[in-house]
């Protein structure tokens, strides 16, 4: 039987990234994925800050750089920004997945492909601090001991389900595919917003820089429209915008986003990170930075539970704590406007964008606009417009009753 300190299941971001954090402190990693290859099936449309950049150490896989947004209302009527400078970076997420792996594997990580995590078949005990799991691979079923499992296994975790730590509250569907469309803007990402096409979320162009755009939809699965249908919807008025019709797709995507806080996301020799713990932005559907961010405060405290001999859920715990402390506040906030968004009509979407243009608030987005913490601006336009507080007055109140400090790099900038 095969032996090891840390079991991580799942070689995406967040896994990679804590697999790579506690490997650093010396301690014996085997790293699952379940795929015969790191970074394949692509899971998201890849837009990312430049603190993804920071925490990965690389920039090797960005593609395109934005500037820019333009969001479309139910009518048809844009709303665009320009920053005048890089906001987004648009990457290649299979090599941004292939890069964390590799990072992870020169410090002695061992990644194993083709290796689908199945169950516990030992759980720890008061009398035995390992745990044993057992794992399907093409040559059949084997077995590892470790002291801590971690699930990095994305939206519909087994390890989550084996560790019996509850799922996420909601799960979208979403349907992408990458398009050969050249004549596309190539300086910002598009938003298209309307229950006709993503009822409960929105649609979304992204150009990759390389003459294709990343077109996407997520919808709610409670409001009746399939994320298939709403990408053919949005494909059909992207051509009418465009006056061009678009060739098939060279790729497609079919993906669930996680959204809902997880009451726990440790437990005795277990931890959640990422799309497993359902660490994605309610606003956006973006994961990777938070999942990344989540995975070295788990490693962190996942390294002094090691070190002092104790994988106990008390001795774990500070690792919901500290994510708590970081980002739950933003997460809270996101859920809270997610929901009001939820109640918005076409008509009510329609006449936000047009409150939305008056120059100052345009200004007001450019200067405080921050894809990872998005309601750091909400808070900004609440703050500044009688008209945005009229729109949505049942939420003003509820909002500004919990009044903490901005995101400490946005302050400072």
């Amino acid at each position: 039987m095969d032996k090891a300190d840390v079991v991580v299941v799942g070689a995406g971001p967040a896994g990679s990234t804590f697999a790579y954090h506690i490997a650093r402190q010396g301690w014996n990693v085997i790293l699952l994925e379940e795929h015969p290859l790191i970074g394949r099936p692509v899971q998201c449309a890849g837009l990312v800050s430049q603190r993804v950049l920071d925490m990965a150490g690389t920039s090797k896989m960005v593609r395109h750089h934005l500037g820019g947004a333009t969001i479309w209302g139910p009518a048809m009527h844009p709303l665009k920004f320009q920053a005048g400078e890089t906001r987004a970076h648009v990457i290649s997420r299979e090599e941004l997945d292939f890069l964390l792996a590799e990072r992870a594997a020169r410090h002695n990580v061992s990644i194993r492909t083709n290796c689908k995590f199945r169950r516990i078949s030992a759980p720890s005990t008061a009398t035995r601090p390992t745990m044993t799991v057992e794992v399907e691979t093409p040559g059949g079923n084997t077995e590892i001991e470790t002291r801590l499992l971690v699930g990095a296994d994305g939206v519909a975790s087994t390890v989550a389900r084996k560790l019996r730590l509850h799922r996420p509250i909601e799960i979208l569907p979403a349907f992408e595919a990458d398009i050969p469309f050249p004549a596309a803007a190539q300086d910002e990402v598009e938003i298209f917003l309307g229950r006709h096409l993503a009822p409960g979320f929105f649609g979304w162009s992204i150009p990759d820089g390389e003459g294709n755009v990343r077109v996407g939809v997520g919808t709610s699965a409670r409001q009746g429209v399939l994320a298939i249908d709403g990408y053919r919807q949005l494909v059909r008025t992207m051509e009418k915008i465009h006056k061009s019709k678009f060739p098939g797709p060279i790729r497609t995507i079919v993906s669930g986003i996680p959204v809902g806080k997880v009451p726990k996301i440790s437990t005795d020799h277990g931890l959640l990170i990422g799309d497993a713990a359902a660490q994605v932005k309610p606003l956006s559907g973006g994961g990777i930075f938070t999942g990344m961010r989540a995975a070295e405060i788990a490693a962190e405290v996942a390294h002094q539970a090691l070190d002092a001999g104790d994988l106990s859920a008390a001795r774990l715990r500070p690792y919901d704590t500290k994510w708590e402390e970081e980002l739950g506040e933003e997460m809270e906030r996101a859920l809270y406007f997610r929901r009001l968004f939820m109640q918005l009509g076409d008509r009510e979407l329609d006449r936000l964008l047009e409150v939305l243009r008056d120059t100052k608030l345009v200004s007001t987005i450019v200067a405080f606009g921050d894809i990872d913490f998005p309601t750091v601006t909400v808070r900004e336009l609440l703050r500044q417009s009688p008209a945005l507080v009229r729109l949505v007055p049942k939420a003003v109140s509820a909002y500004f009753r919990r009044r903490k400090d901005l995101a400490p790099d946005v302050l400072a900038s």
